[in-house]
């Protein structure tokens, strides 16, 4: 708890920097981002989810207010759903007595339509099960579809209570002087309604069964009474049926606008049931969040007491390691000592060899020295296996001191006297093989030694591993437990934070169903429109540059164009010019030019032509006049010749039915016989309608040319302006 707190002291100070930059824009809008809902992370303060003692979404830091966070959070989703509950039970309530209001007008509805003779089928609102779940449980009479079984005791009792209802009617009906009064007076109610009058129908006179000629005064005005009876009840029912008709159009329309306006209602408990549900489900994002964190939390502190745990662990191991260690340094340094003794010993023998035979001659002595250093073939094999290391053979110890009995028994055959060099005396010789076996004893006892220092080195050796073994491990378990440290710190300071933000401030790519937030990063709005001001700026400044590279574009092309329209005009000039040169002078030219008055000239000319207008204009009626005279007589010679030229072709049919009858009949008698009467009598009708068929041919160009020269005529009939030289 210190150590957090520490942190936080150094973040508060930290950010105390930055926070006197902006203390100015705090003093304003510090009240403000008090109840901000985009720093709260939710909109429960506007849905009855307010609570003051609820933390900053920036000082959870500790586990004990992460939890105390997430209970007050829940109180808060109890609260927004205790909220909707009331205004839902406020409205549940309001939809029954809806219902309610709804079946009374449509009992009166029903009223009104059996008065009218009406059959519509009203629409009855009902709770459904959902709405009233504890009608599951309830089961009504309408609902049994078996008859109910009665038991023999339960139907003398039915049959009893039918009897007394029985008896107690016939005496309500006995002789009672109220109901008989009742009825023949006022027809057995004691109250006339006005629809009771209305149905009521006024009988006819006695009379009307007779003739009308027969009826007397008294009767006619009966007769007229009755039928202004009649027509006044007429037209009450006929008040009385719009009364009806408007008042069930009333209550329809109250209905209607009842049922509308509670479906206004429930479409406004639906929107705030939908952003209820939404404020609950950021609450609920609120509480993951803080239940990751704390399980995350929880998580660092586990695997931080692990680390501890392993690191006094590893301590305790290194320190014992550390002991032993020292006490093996101890030890080897010790008998490093007795073996370097035994060693200086063993060199001592060596070295006073000379000296211990000084006696014996020179010569003698060499020979010695060389027996002395000879050893026998088990000593050389042995020393040949003793030459394996000690890590390799743990047991070379006690396999030095196994072999050293073989070797001394082996030493008997080189102390036997036949090996004596000659001329030695035998004294000498037990001397010399004393001293040898002692130089021997003396070589397997350091022997010994160095094996038995070599473990002990390896020994240490092995310690002083396990021992930087447990010192690395120490260092590995302290930086992991640093790293896990800052990664505590840093999860505990880094919090997590929930914002709302208005759609279009959020510029992450929401293309995917989650979108990934990785990598975004939270930018003061001040920053980004003052980015969009510098771009709009930048983009001003482009489209000026483009707007007056387009105008000085158009200013080239406007000269381009002006150029060319001079170089044109230019040509025109030069072709002018050219025109007036190749020009020859007329004499109607020379007339015009020598002419100072062009008016009166033009004035003259006018004349002259409306004249010859005139002129022309008359002649044209006198030649259409003559070319209608010559049209009728040609229409009329064309009536006539159409009229010949009918009769003849139904003579001409005539005569082919006549020769074709004829050829039949002839044909039939004998057509041997008449052969050649036949053939020239053929040849006559032939020749007569081939002169038939010239004359139609004839008369038919005949037409051709008259129709020519009647549109001719009639061509002729159109104004001509003829030019007139001057």
């Amino acid at each position: 708890m210190a150590d957090l707190q520490i942190r936080k002291e150094i973040t508060e100070f930290q950010t105390k920097a930055q926070s006197d930059k902006d203390e100015e824009e705090i003093e304003e809008e510090g009240a403000n981002e008090l109840e901000n809902p985009a720093l709260t992370g939710s909109l429960s303060a506007q849905y009855d989810g307010c609570n003051p003692y609820l933390y900053s979404q920036f000082s959870l830091h500790t586990k004990e207010e992460k939890i105390n966070q997430i209970i007050l959070l829940q109180d808060v989703i109890h609260s927004v759903k205790l909220a909707f509950n009331k205004e839902f039970e406020s409205v549940f309530k309001q939809k029954e007595q809806e219902i309610n209001r709804v079946k009374d007008k449509n009992q009166r509805l029903q009223e009104i339509m059996t008065e009218l003779d009406l059959k519509e089928k009203l629409w009855e609102p009902e709770l459904c099960d959902n709405e009233k779940p504890e009608r599951a449980l309830t089961v009504n009479d309408s609902e049994i579809k078996v008859e109910k079984y009665l038991t023999p005791e339960q139907k003398r009792k039915a049959e009893e209570l039918a009897k007394i209802e029985e008896q107690r009617r016939l005496a309500a009906k006995g002789d009672n002087a109220r109901e008989r009064a009742l009825d023949d007076m006022m027809g057995g109610v004691l109250e006339v309604k006005k629809e009771d009058i209305l149905k009521m129908e006024i009988p006819q006179p006695e009379f009307t069964s007779k003739p009308e000629a027969q009826w007397l005064e008294d009767e006619k005005k009966q007769f007229k009474e009755y039928e202004k009876k009649v027509k006044e009840l007429n037209e009450e029912r006929e008040k009385y049926r719009k009364t009806l008709e408007a008042e069930m159009k009333k209550l329809q329309t109250s209905i209607k606008d009842s049922t509308q306006v509670f479906d206004e209602t429930l479409s406004r408990l639906f929107e705030r049931k939908v952003k209820s549900e939404m404020v609950i489900y950021q609450e609920e994002l609120k509480i993951a969040n803080l239940v990751f964190s704390i399980v995350i939390e929880e998580e660092l502190v586990n695997r931080e007491t692990e680390l501890n745990h392993l690191l006094d662990k590893t301590r305790k191991m290194k320190h014992a390691s550390a002991e032993e260690l020292k006490n093996c340094k101890v030890q080897v340094d010790a008998f490093r000592e007795t073996y370097d003794n035994i060693v200086a010993e063993d060199k001592l023998l060596d070295r006073g060899f000379r000296k211990e035979f000084f006696d014996v001659p020179t010569s003698m002595v060499d020979q010695l020295y060389k027996l002395y250093k000879r050893r026998p073939r088990v000593q050389r094999m042995r020393t040949q296996i003793d030459t394996v290391g000690p890590a390799d053979q743990p047991g070379s110890v006690q396999a030095t001191r196994d072999a050293l009995f073989p070797l001394m028994k082996a030493m008997g055959e080189l102390d036997d006297p036949q090996s004596m060099p000659e001329g030695l005396d035998p004294s000498i010789w037990q001397r010399f093989c004393l001293s040898r076996r002692t130089k021997v004893e003396s070589e397997q006892m350091v022997k010994q030694k160095a094996l038995t220092l070599a473990e002990m080195q390896a020994f240490l050796q092995k310690r002083t591993e396990e021992d930087e073994k447990h010192k690395r491990d120490i260092e590995k378990i302290i930086d992991d437990l640093n790293g896990l440290r800052e990664e505590k710190m840093r999860f505990q300071l880094d919090l997590i934070v929930q914002f709302l933000l208005k759609q279009g401030s959020v510029e992450v790519d929401g293309s995917n169903f989650i979108a990934d937030y990785s990598d975004a990063l939270l930018l003061h709005r001040g920053a980004v429109e003052d980015l969009n001001g510098t771009i709009r700026t930048l983009g001003e400044q482009k489209i000026a540059s483009m707007v007056e590279s387009k105008d000085f574009r158009k200013g080239i092309i406007q000269q381009e164009w002006e150029h060319m329209r001079m170089r044109m005009q230019m040509e025109d000039l030069n072709n002018k010019a050219r025109d007036i040169q190749m020009l020859k002078v007329s004499r109607e030219l020379q007339v015009y030019l020598n002419e100072t008055d062009h008016e009166s000239c033009s004035a003259k000319q006018m004349s002259v032509l409306e004249q010859t207008l005139a002129a022309q204009k008359k002649n044209h009626k006198k030649n259409v006049k003559n070319a209608k005279r010559i049209i009728k007589g040609l229409e009329r010679q064309i009536t006539h010749k159409d009229k010949e030229n009918d009769s003849l072709d139904k003579e001409l049919q005539e005569l082919l039915v006549t020769v074709s009858e004829k050829r039949h009949v002839y044909g039939a008698i004998a057509v041997e016989d008449n052969t050649a009467i036949n053939t020239e009598k053929r040849y006559q009708d032939i020749i007569e309608r081939r002169k038939l068929v010239d004359l139609a041919r004839t008369q038919a160009q005949e037409v051709a040319i008259l129709r020519a020269e009647v549109e001719r005529l009639r061509m002729k009939t159109f104004p001509a302006l003829v030019q007139i030289g001057h």
